[in-house]
């Protein structure tokens, strides 16, 4: 079992045989790894500025920039993309920038003259600022999170004093980036002063199960665990997986039992938040088990909030957070969701208030509100009143191309994974009696009422159309839970919708129903084919379903004269 360094003793302590990383070259020990750092160390000494923008693709070369910014007495900023609105934004309040930036950031290089005289190693102070993330805090903005080098220190030891006694000397593998508080205390933390050897980038779910040959620990998220492809074959790997790692998000329960039954590992879960530090765990041994504090994390619920007291914070006392609780009775908690409008989508998180602010900056926009569609595939969807000049040009490039036009024009507030993906564009915001907006009504803008339809034909009296029947189709609620079939009346409103789309019914409005028949139910799940007859001379729609089991339904719709 390797021997465990505190975090200010990493670099400064000479360890002979401690292996630091695991390359495709081979090992890298610790007395090369510390070169290196001592590279970044005296190349940052020669620098004035104190406050360094750093990202690295590499996981090794991270560590030794990292270890060598600090030693040098430097602050680094930490960020998640290479958007130009981040660079921006960094460019503000850095004085240079580390790492696989773009050229034109002028990037340090680390310093590659060899010298007799070694300097010395200052020890690292814990009180000092050492870091800073970014995250979209409470009010949504990018706000910038100081961590001290005693508030990483605890949390790494936490995690031994957890984890670390079942994980001596196992390999560290990683789907998810150091650039993240939580890719940072598992993938170079946490391995550098535990003496687990690091893998030096993030590798996908085949990767991994390929090249597994001595124990090892992923370090994962809900976002890569719930897509491990099917083809991927975990055998010759699950021998030496040790532990699954998550975090970023709650894992699925479905998700949970597949990576249970293929990696034959429960996962364990972390929660907490770039503020927070860790403040809990889960092993996905069983359903839904409570959350139980990490060591010398204290909480309790105060009006259903959860509040913590820990090390890991930036102040002593108590913290209030934005996630309601209830305890349980070993002694943990269940969480119940946030109480602000911070999300997060795949694993990230994202202000919607924040993005509604930037629609609304939008000419084209009067107003809007963004909501979060939970499904296999959770998204982000809009609900948006266009100004004048937005329904001028709505007018003339359509729908879809106005959407994507907004999702463009706000870039600079989110990436393509935090933008909306659906949008609904209204005259006015669906309100209830007391005229609020309700989120409730915001989402049934989203559920489709009938399947697109797929036209085989289309003639002035003739029409035949194919319909897949999806079970989320919002016609289904209530009609019936334990045995969905579809309305008889949704499949008249049908044929009338499919029927305004393809023949000149010039607005002529319902009169009455004329031998009208249902022969076979329709279940969720089938694909059905409409066909439609439009007699103009007798203002006449003839309609009929039927699929492979026969015919479902036919009858006759009636409409008045056309309004002069």
């Amino acid at each position: 079992m390797a021997e465990w360094l505190a975090l200010t003793q990493v670099a400064e302590r000479s360890c002979a045989r401690r292996v630091v990383a695991v390359q495709a070259d081979g090992e890298l020990d610790h007395a090369a790894w510390r070169l290196g750092v001592d590279a970044w160390r005296r190349a940052f000494s020669a620098r004035n500025g104190t406050r360094w923008a750093m990202h690295f693709e590499n996981t090794v070369a991270f560590s030794q920039a990292l270890f060598g910014a600090w030693h040098a007495g430097k602050v680094v900023y930490l960020c998640a993309d290479l958007l130009p609105e981040t660079l921006a934004r960094l460019t503000q309040c850095v004085d240079g920038f580390v790492g696989d930036f773009p050229a034109q950031h002028a990037v340090l290089r680390p310093d590659a003259l060899a010298s007799d005289t070694e300097l010395a190693w200052p020890p690292l102070a814990e009180d000092a600022p050492c870091l800073v993330l970014y995250t979209s805090g409470s009010t949504g903005e990018a706000a910038p999170v100081v961590k001290r080098l005693a508030q990483l220190a605890r949390e790494v030891e936490a995690l031994q004093a957890q984890f670390g006694a079942a994980l001596a000397d196992v390999e560290v593998h990683g789907t998810v980036s150091h650039q993240h508080i939580y890719g940072l205390l598992f993938r170079v933390l946490w391995p550098l002063a535990a003496g687990m050897p690091i893998a030096p980038r993030q590798f996908f779910h085949e990767e991994i199960a390929a090249t597994l040959r001595r124990p090892a620990i992923l370090i994962s998220s809900p976002a890569h665990l719930k897509r491990i492809p099917e083809t991927v074959d975990w055998q010759d790997a699950n021998p030496h997986l040790r532990a699954v790692f998550s975090s970023g998000g709650a894992l699925p329960e479905e998700a949970a039992v597949d990576v249970r039954e293929r990696l034959r590992q429960p996962v364990t879960e972390l929660y907490g938040s770039t503020e927070t530090g860790g403040i809990a765990w889960r092993r996905r041994d069983r359903p839904e088990p409570s959350w139980q504090a990490l060591n010398r994390v204290a909480w309790r619920l105060v009006e259903g909030q959860l509040e913590l007291s820990s090390p890991h914070l930036a102040e002593t006392g108590w913290w209030r957070s934005a996630d309601r609780a209830v305890a349980t009775s070993d002694g943990g908690f269940r969480l119940l969701g946030r109480s602000d409008r911070i999300v997060k989508v795949e694993e990230r998180r994202v202000s919607l208030g924040l993005l509604e602010e930037a629609l609304k900056a939008q000419p084209e926009v009067s107003e809007a509100r963004v909501l979060l569609l939970e499904g296999a595939r959770s998204s982000l969807a809009a609900v948006v009143v266009l100004s004048a000049l937005g329904c001028e040009r709505q007018a003339q490039e359509g729908v879809r191309a106005v959407g994507l036009a907004l999702g463009r024009a706000i870039a600079g507030e989110a990436d393509a994974v935090l933008r909306p993906r659906r949008w609904r564009f209204v005259t006015e915001l669906p309100m209830n009696a007391q005229g609020k907006v309700t989120e409730a009504a915001l989402r049934a803008l989203f559920r489709r009422m009938r399947p697109q339809a797929q036209w085989q034909h289309c003639g002035p009296d003739a029409a035949c159309a194919q319909l897949k029947i999806d079970a989320d189709l919002a016609v289904f609620d209530g009609h019936f839970p334990q045995y969905p079939i579809l309305p008889g009346v949704a499949q008249v409103d049908w044929a009338v919708q499919c029927a305004r789309e393809v023949f000149a019914l010039n607005g002529r409005a319902f009169l009455r129903l004329e031998a009208l028949k249902f022969q076979r139910v329709v279940r969720p799940g089938a694909t059905i084919t409409l066909q439609l007859n439009w007699s103009a001379e007798h203002a006449r729609l003839g309609f009929s379903y039927h699929s492979e089991h026969g015919a479902h339904a036919s009858g006759r719709v009636v409409f008045a004269e056309a309004m002069a």
